[in-house]
C-alpha cells in the first residue's frame, strides 16, 4: 500500500509537538499535520515533567500565537514573576522568614502562567484534533530522511501490533528524551565541555492538598502588590538551587524539586525520595513541611537532564524541537521560552518552502540563532556550583542577567527579530558572552576574597546609579506602543539601553567591592569600555533603523485606526429601536 501523506508528520505530542502543531494550524490554512504519540489522552494527564513555570517569552507565544488567553486563565495558574530566598542560617530554615528573599513587587507587564503539563498537553492535542491534525496512537518504530524534496517516512507501529507508514514533506522531532532525531543522526552532546562545564542533576515530587499558608500567610501590606505563593519560588544553597512551583487551585497541587551539581552534591545523595526529604529537611525545613504536610503524588529523579545538539534543521526538511534538541537547568524557567523560539523559526521554513521561497538562508540563520540561544542559556548557568549559595553574589548575578532578559531577549522576540537572518547575523557577532564569562569571574574573585557587596534586588527601581527603572523594565516603550509587527519595534535602542544599564551595575559593583582603586583594574576598565562602546556603536544603529521604519510608513492597527478615524463624526442621537 501507498504510505499517507501529510505536509508535516510531528514525532511526539508533548508541549513541543502541540505547540507546533497548533501554530501551523493557525498560521498555515490547509496544512495536512500528523501527530504520532503513543500514550493516550487520560496518560498524558497524569504525567510529571520539570517545566510548569513559564515566563514572559513563552507567555506572550501562548497567549498571542496560539490564542490560549482565556484558557491558560481558566484552565491554569496565573504566574507573578520569579522570588529567591535565601536562608540566613542555614540551620534554621523552618519558615520564610528565616530567608533573605527577593520579592517580586508588582504585577510582571507581560503575562506569564503556571501550567499543569499534564492537563495543557492533553488539552491542547484535543484542541489540535479539532482544528484538523490527525493523531496517530501509536510509537516510532522507524522513520527514514531522503535528500532534497522528496518525501521522508515514519513507521508507526499502532497499539494493536499493526504498521501503519506516512510520508511526509516536512518531518519534526519533538519526542524529546526519545532523542529520536539525536540517535539516527549523532546529533546530541552531553559532554560538561559542551555545556560550558554543566554537571547537574534534579530530583522532584509533585504532592496534593497542600497549604499554602505555611509557606506565607499572603500578608505583607508594606512590601509588595501581588501575591508570594504564585510566583515561582526559588531556594538557594550550596551547589544547588529548588523550585517551588503551584500547579492547580482545587487539589492544591505543588511541585517541588532541586538542581544540584555533582561537584559539590554526589547523584548517590539524592537520587531517591527518602534522600531528597532528608536533605530538605536538613537544609530547607519550610519545603520539607510543605511536602510532608501533603499527599505525595509522584516522585523521580534525573541523574543527568542537560544536554545540547550540533543541528536544529537538518538536510531533507527534518527538524527538531524542545528536549529532543537543548536542556540545561530550569533556572528561570527559559526552556519553554527556547521551545517557542523554535516553534515560530520552523513554521516560518515551512511556510516560505510552501511558497517556493529560497530557504537556504533562513535555515542556516535559525540553525545558528537557537543553538545560540541554547548555548547562551547554558552559558548563563557558568560557575553556578560557586555562586548559588551566596545570597551577595547570586543577588547580583541575578540582577545583571534580568538587565539582558528584558532589555534584549524578550523585546527581540515581540519584534520578530529572530526572523530576520540578517539581525541573527548582527547579535552573534556582538554576543556579550565573553563579557559575562569576565563579570562571572570578577564575581567568583569577590566572594573568594570574602567581600560583602551587599544585597541587590532586582525588582527594585533605585539599586543601580543614574537608572531610574528596575531591571525587570523594559528598556523602550515597546510595549505601551504595541510593536508587534516584524521588525517596528526598534530592538537596537533597546540592546543599546541594555548596555548602559550593565555598565551602570559594573560601576557600582566595582566601587561597593574594590573602591575608587577598581580603576586600577584592568578587568574592571575593560568590560567598563566594551559595554560603553558598544552601547554607543548601537545607538547609531538604532538611529538607522528609524530612519528606515519612517520611510517604510507606519503599517500597525493604531496608524490604520488613525487614519480610519479622521472621517469619524460623532453621533447625535440613538439608533432607533
Amino acid at each position: 500500500m501507498q504510505p499517507e501523506h501529510y505536509d508535516v508528520v510531528i514525532m511526539g505530542g508533548g508541549i513541543g509537538g502541540c505547540f507546533q502543531a497548533r501554530h501551523l494550524l493557525l498560521n498555515l490554512p490547509g496544512i495536512s499535520v500528523a501527530i504520532v504519540e503513543p500514550r493516550s489522552l487520560e496518560e498524558i494527564e497524569k504525567i510529571s515533567k520539570i517545566g510548569e513555570s513559564t515566563v514572559e517569552i513563552a507567555g506572550m507565544f501562548m497567549v498571542r500565537e496560539l490564542g490560549l488567553g482565556a484558557y491558560l486563565t481558566e484552565r491554569h495558574l496565573p504566574k507573578y514573576g520569579l522570588n529567591f530566598h535565601w536562608p540566613k542560617d542555614p540551620s534554621q530554615t523552618e519558615s520564610i522568614e528565616d530567608y533573605y528573599s527577593m520579592w517580586a513587587l508588582k504585577q510582571p507587564s507581560i503575562h506569564a502562567y503556571q501550567v499543569h503539563r499534564g492537563r495543557l498537553e492533553s488539552d491542547l492535542l484535543r484542541m489540535n484534533r479539532e482544528d484538523g491534525a490527525e493523531l496517530v496512537q501509536g510509537g516510532v518504530k522507524d522513520f527514514e530522511v531522503t535528500a532534497g524534496d522528496a518525501d521522508n517516512t515514519v513507521t508507526v507501529t499502532m497499539h494493536d501490533g499493526t504498521e501503519r507508514t506516512l510520508a511526509c514533506t516536512h518531518l519534526i522531532d519533538a519526542a524529546g528524551r526519545a532523542f529520536l532525531t539525536g540517535r539516527k543522526f549523532d546529533n546530541i552532546l552531553r559532554k560538561p565541555g559542551d555545556k560550558f562545564g554543566l554537571r547537574n542533576g534534579t530530583a522532584f515530587v509533585r504532592v496534593k492538598g497542600a497549604d499554602r499558608t505555611r509557606f506565607h500567610s499572603e500578608f505583607a501590606p508594606r512590601e509588595t502588590a501581588t501575591t508570594r505563593y504564585y510566583g515561582t519560588n526559588h531556594f538557594f544553597g550550596k551547589g544547588h538551587w529548588l523550585w517551588m512551583i503551584p500547579l492547580s487551585r482545587e487539589q492544591r497541587e505543588l511541585s517541588i524539586g532541586v538542581i544540584h551539581h555533582h561537584d559539590v552534591i554526589p547523584a548517590k545523595r539524592l537520587d531517591t525520595r527518602d534522600k531528597f526529604l532528608g536533605f530538605l529537611e536538613a537544609n530547607h525545613g519550610v519545603l520539607h513541611d510543605l511536602i510532608t504536610s501533603a499527599e505525595e503524588v509522584d516522585f523521580q529523579y534525573w541523574g543527568s537532564p542537560s544536554h545540547t545538539c550540533k543541528q536544529v534543521f537538518g538536510d531533507g526538511n527534518w527538524s527538531a524541537l524542545g528536549d529532543a534538541i537543548y536542556f540545561g537547568d530550569a533556572f528561570y524557567s527559559v526552556g519553554i521560552s527556547a521551545l517557542c523560539v523554535t516553534v515560530e523559526c520552523t513554521t516560518e521554513l515551512i511556510r516560505a518552502k510552501r511558497a517556493g521561497e529560497e530557504t537556504a538562508r533562513k535555515r542556516d540563520a535559525y540553525d545558528r540563532y537557537i543553538r545560540w540561544f541554547a548555548s547562551t542559556n547554558a552559558h548563563t548557568y557558568r560557575y553556578h556550583p560557586l555562586h548559588l549559595g551566596n545570597a551577595s553574589i547570586m543577588s547580583w548575578r541575578i540582577t545583571f542577567e534580568y538587565l539582558w532578559w528584558f532589555g534584549a531577549l524578550v523585546p527581540s522576540f515581540v519584534g520578530k527579530w529572530h526572523l530576520q537572518p540578517d539581525y541573527i547575523d548582527e547579535q552573534l557577532e556582538n554576543c556579550p558572552r565573553h563579557i559575562h564569562d569576565l563579570v562571572y569571574q570578577e564575581l567568583t574573585e569577590v566572594a573568594d576574597k570574602g567581600i560583602n557587596v551587599g544585597f541587590m534586588d532586582a525588582y527594585r527601581a533605585d539599586q543601580l546609579p543614574f537608572l531610574s527603572s528596575s531591571p525587570d523594565h523594559e528598556h523602550v516603550p515597546f510595549l505601551e506602543n504595541t510593536s508587534y509587527g516584524e521588525r517596528a519595534l526598534n530592538i537596537y535602542r533597546s540592546v543599546a539601553a541594555t548596555h548602559v544599564a550593565a555598565a551602570s551595575w559594573w560601576l557600582k559593583l566595582q566601587t561597593k567591592a574594590w573602591g575608587p582603586r577598581w580603576v586600577l583594574r584592568p578587568r574592571s576598565r575593560k568590560v567598563m569600555a566594551w559595554l560603553l562602546a558598544q552601547a554607543a556603536k548601537i545607538r547609531a544603529r538604532a538611529a538607522v533603523h528609524d530612519i528606515e521604519l519612517a520611510r517604510a510608513g507606519k503599517d500597525d492597527p493604531f496608524h490604520a485606526l488613525q487614519e480610519e478615524f479622521a472621517s469619524y463624526a460623532a453621533p447625535d442621537e440613538l439608533q432607533p429601536w
